[in-house]
């Protein structure tokens, strides 16, 4: 079957004779971006009026956000990086010894570690071992008990491409009084992203969003709000100016959410373009795009399986995603392989992934296939 993209590869940058499918690293970079940035310099220059226009766009892209996750705008902050989404959790939870987060062993940094710094407060980190590189919903379940305060795991996973059912754990978290807080790094914009049945959602913007590095939306439950403190503060989260007069004052309140988490201006060309971006997600759909990843992924595994490489994404449709990854020692090297023959993906850390998004289509397949076949 053959498999055409849903947008041309045409629309970015660099593309001309180039197989992009490292977009779980990197997205390339769209050619309307370019006028994104003529506009953002153009508003910059208007000064106060300017700078009215801009956060005009930066509400306009938090509502986008919104509708990408089927989620109240209200609810959507822009931080900085997924990393700082899950420590804002991590830091403003009250901890007391003898609690734990459930994680999982295979963790992107961003989600493993954000609880480091409470392991020394008595803490306990569990972080659940994968099964022949799947993690199973039942044995992150298993390790909720009574002292867990937060389920913190990735979606789509950076490492094998495994999409976890966040429904199923969500049902138990909450039933339970657990925050489950989701990195959807690897998710959103290539497959649907259930924000609204966690407590703390976030992602990164440079992947499958197709944006750049400086913003990631978050999501965050009202359940969550109301357990956690804001830790960082700044004229934008705070009541800072009373009456609209310049004063200091000891007592200030904290606005609720978004800007709760948003003590000070996010990235706002970085929102700008993430604004442009989400218009093609948007109006390609994700219920499209999604199918469209997910056939390119079978296609991806079924043609390294052929060859003998150890694939460990999941073979089931609702376990995968755009990436599709397998086992090799010689990982470094087969990337390189490939971009001597024009083929992008990533390699690394004893494992090859691919990812495939809306610009691809069945050529790009056949191409790094073949290409892998000459090693």
């Amino acid at each position: 079957m053959k498999i055409e993209p849903l947008i041309s590869p045409d629309a970015f940058v660099g593309l001309e004779g180039l197989t992009h499918l490292c977009t779980g690293g990197e997205s390339p970079w769209m050619k309307s971006h370019q006028s994104v940035y003529a506009d953002f310099a153009r508003l910059k220059s208007l000064g106060y009026d300017g700078r009215g226009e801009v956060a005009d766009r930066t509400e306009a892209c938090r509502k986008k956000v919104a509708r990408l996750w089927n989620v109240p705008a209200g609810r959507v902050a822009f931080m900085p990086s997924a990393s700082e989404g899950m420590n804002w959790l991590a830091r403003g939870l009250d901890w007391s010894a003898g609690d734990n987060v459930v994680t999982t062993g295979v963790e992107f940094p961003s989600v493993g570690y954000a609880w480091r710094s409470l392991e020394s407060r008595g803490v306990e980190v569990r972080r659940v071992p994968h099964c022949r590189w799947k993690v199973r919903e039942e044995d992150l379940l298993a390790a909720v008990d009574d002292r867990t305060r937060v389920l913190a795991v990735s979606q789509v996973s950076f490492y094998t491409g495994q999409c976890l059912d966040l429904h199923r754990l969500a049902e138990v978290a909450s039933r339970r009084g657990v925050l489950l807080a989701v990195d959807a790094t690897h998710a959103s914009g290539v497959v649907e992203v259930p924000a609204g049945v966690t407590d703390l959602c976030v992602s990164s913007s440079y992947k499958w969003m197709l944006a750049t590095h400086g913003v990631a939306p978050c999501y965050l439950s009202p359940r969550a709000e109301n357990r956690t403190a804001a830790t960082c503060f700044g004229w934008r989260n705070l009541v800072a100016w009373p009456r609209d007069r310049m004063e200091v004052v000891p007592d200030v309140p904290v606005r609720p959410m978004p800007e709760k988490m948003e003590p000070g201006n996010p990235s706002l060309v970085s929102v700008m373009f993430l604004n442009n971006a989400l218009k093609v997600l948007l109006s390609t759909g994700m219920d499209r795009i999604q199918e469209h990843a997910r056939q390119l992924s079978a296609r991806i595994a079924a043609g390294l399986e052929r060859l003998g490489h150890t694939v460990i994404t999941p073979g089931q449709s609702s376990a995968r995603s755009g990436n599709t990854c397998f086992l090799s020692d010689e990982a470094g090297s087969i990337r390189d392989h490939l971009r001597s023959r024009k083929i992008l993906v990533w390699g690394e850390l004893g494992r090859v992934r691919i990812s495939g998004h809306l610009y691809n289509g069945s050529r790009d397949v056949d191409r790094l296939l073949a290409a892998l076949a000459e090693i």
